[in-house]
């Protein structure tokens, strides 16, 4: 396939034809991978089954694993999704357009190609001017997951994406570095108390402060618990090399374990890196250390990490060192795609 990339001017806008050329190739059953505020996404039309098909076939993705429908107008939403609660109808109100994607009971029109066989969808209204304007070219939703190899970290600079995906899609749009570098929370409004199944930037914090109480699928805060959302079962965002993440209450002695350790790897002739905050990279006695941003700028952080983590894959990183990014909400979508990519490979020193 001959895949066309275009880019984005400096103020990150695209020029009305590339705009239109994105819709209809969507429209016409074709994909185009864009940047929205979260990571890029690789859309395809979403009520087109057969459109559908072609996502999995060029990311790799198992069929279980759901999509994302991507809306540009709230006027549709009633489409696709049964009984919009009241609570669900106040997050709309405040997140949307956002990092927010809602899960609900689906209609009919929804095809189960893009819910893994559910009778829930998910459902999102992105922010980012390129995604929102593709959608409204193309004049249906669009299905969109993360515009990677399935497994590989999610893609965050348009680069990352024409390594995976040049000749496996119909069109490219570099719009440069995403806003937020973290897939969008995932909360599912179809009960009484709202769950979140995967965490983001929009915070357990922030959707209380909206909706009052809200839980957390308990696989995200204990692997061991079987996940209630399909696709959070599958590995994810891993990089090539092996990654161990590195767990003390004390800071030093992460620092030694990491030098300790990544020597030994270095003296057996292993090419080792370390992911750690600006304010430790001095210390990390190992060739290749990335700084992954201020220890107390979580938004920082997520907006980097799977930056690093695709650095990581460029330089063929073997062994792979990372400092445990701790707290509460943002920390913990972070921590969620680092014990992913991880593997749950946690060293406690």
């Amino acid at each position: 396939m001959e895949t066309i990339i275009v880019k984005s001017n400096e103020q990150g806008q695209l020029n009305k034809a590339d705009l239109v050329q994105a819709g209809s190739i969507i429209r016409n059953g074709g994909l185009v991978a864009f940047p929205t505020e979260t990571v890029y996404g690789i859309g395809a039309n979403a009520i087109d089954e057969a459109a559908i098909v072609k996502i999995y076939e060029a990311k790799g993705r198992p069929s279980d694993n759901p999509l994302i429908m991507h809306i540009s107008d709230i006027n549709c939403l009633k489409d696709y999704a049964l009984n919009i609660s009241v609570k669900a109808q106040k997050l709309i109100n405040v997140f949307w357009p956002g990092p927010l994607t809602m899960v609900f009971s689906k209609t009919d029109k929804v095809p189960s190609r893009i819910t893994g066989g559910l009778k829930t969808v998910a459902i999102r209204m992105p922010r980012h001017q390129i995604a929102r304007s593709i959608i409204h070219e193309a004049r249906v939703p669009i299905a969109a997951p993360s515009a990677n190899i399935s497994g590989k970290p999610s893609p965050t600079r348009g680069y990352h994406v024409i390594a995976d995906l040049f000749g496996k899609v119909d069109m490219i749009i570099d719009g440069g570095k995403t806003e937020l570098g973290l897939e969008s929370t995932v909360l599912d409004v179809t009960r009484e108390v709202p769950c979140i199944l995967r965490p983001g930037s929009i915070t357990h914090t922030m959707l209380e402060e909206v909706v009052g109480k809200v839980s957390y699928d308990s696989h995200i805060k204990d692997e061991r618990h079987p996940p209630k959302s399909p696709g959070m079962k599958y590995k994810h965002y891993a990089p090539k090399g092996q990654l161990k993440i590195i767990s003390s209450d004390i800071e030093a002695n992460v620092i030694k374990y990491i030098n300790i350790e990544g020597k030994k790897l270095m003296d057996m002739g292993y090419k080792v890196g370390a992911v750690v905050p600006k304010h430790a990279a001095n210390d990390i006695n190992i060739k290749y250390v990335e700084s992954i941003g201020s220890i107390n700028n979580h938004t920082e952080i997520g907006s980097n990490l799977f930056k690093i983590l695709r650095k990581m894959d460029d330089m063929n990183i073997d062994y792979i060192f990372s400092f445990e990014f701790k707290g509460e909400d943002v920390s913990i979508a972070i921590m969620n795609r680092l014990n992913k990519a991880a593997g749950y490979n946690i060293v406690n020193v």
